[in-house]
């Protein structure tokens, strides 16, 4: 669902405002070596061109030398190649391989959202400028200690809601509609984040099915369909694997203890109908 263009001119300004230049659900699917688009300039130094110092970065750091991945590939960034920035981002924002530090991460996340905001959605980057805007948006959200970058519910809101609209991002319209449905840094809206909700769930986004599925049975939102809730539920729940994941897991408890057998029947039609569809 595009946005115009004086929207996203808004976004990229509220990148840049704070530097040059959390939270990551979708993690270990970003951690494969994202494509090279485009053939790059022989370069003078200690590599021969970007592309080369961005895959033998990529390898270092798959091979475990994450001391030489980090020459690697701050040389690439420096030359302009964005994978290379948005994986210094995560890198620093996580510790990974290097002292954990989220102004830097802020910085490399910030530089890619201001360079790349207007990035094709179907592109084959795409996801990695995605995942930066949503990492951005969390930085916002949770601010950076220490620094002038103070907690601003409000940004990180509108930096969601550029990922999940321009991008369709599923991480971002989950994170969008938890805000949206708490009043978060803007309106409290019920229906609204239902429907952030669907958009995500709909990709497969365990939590976005999760609360979903809760609103739907509840009726919170405006909408009652208790049998679709329960559905939603049930495969958020069958996706549920980890300690963190305890929250799914009792949304779906509760809500099946207190469900009508008819709902339980109706919603494992459902289930069946939409393992068809996605087949």
């Amino acid at each position: 669902m595009p946005i115009s263009d004086r929207s996203r001119s808004v976004f990229i300004c509220l990148c840049c405002l704070l530097g040059s230049g959390g939270l990551f659900s979708s993690a270990l699917a970003l951690d494969a070596t994202p494509p090279v688009t485009s053939a790059q300039p022989v370069i003078a130094g200690s590599f021969p061109n970007v592309a080369e110092a961005f895959r033998l970065g990529m390898n270092q750091y798959n091979n475990g030398d994450k001391g030489s991945a980090l020459k690697a590939l701050e040389y690439a960034a420096t030359h302009g190649h964005a994978m290379a920035e948005w994986k210094l981002g995560r890198m620093y924002a996580e510790g990974d391989g290097v002292a954990a530090n989220k102004l830097k991460a802020f910085e490399h996340f910030s530089k890619i959202c201001n360079d790349y905001a207007d990035e094709a959605p179907d592109s084959p980057n795409a996801r990695f400028v995605a995942n930066a805007f949503v990492s951005l948006a969390t930085l916002y959200l949770e601010g950076v200690p220490n620094t002038s970058i103070a907690p601003n519910p409000q940004r990180a809101r509108e930096v969601f809601a550029y990922a999940a609209t321009w991008f369709g991002d599923p991480d971002a319209q989950y994170s969008l509609g938890r805000l949206t449905l708490e009043g978060v840094g803007g309106v409290q809206d019920a229906r609204q984040a239902l429907r952030w909700f669907n958009l995500s769930a709909e990709k497969g986004h365990m939590q976005s099915q999760a609360m979903l599925g809760r609103m739907l049975f509840s009726g919170e939102g405006g909408m009652l369909q208790r049998a679709r809730g329960l559905m939603w539920l049930q495969i958020a729940r069958n996706a549920a694997k980890s300690e963190s994941d305890g929250w799914i897991i009792t949304l779906h408890d509760d809500a099946f203890n207190v469900a009508a057998d008819t709902d339980r029947l109706a919603a494992l039609s459902y289930i069946e109908q939409y393992k068809r569809v996605k087949r």
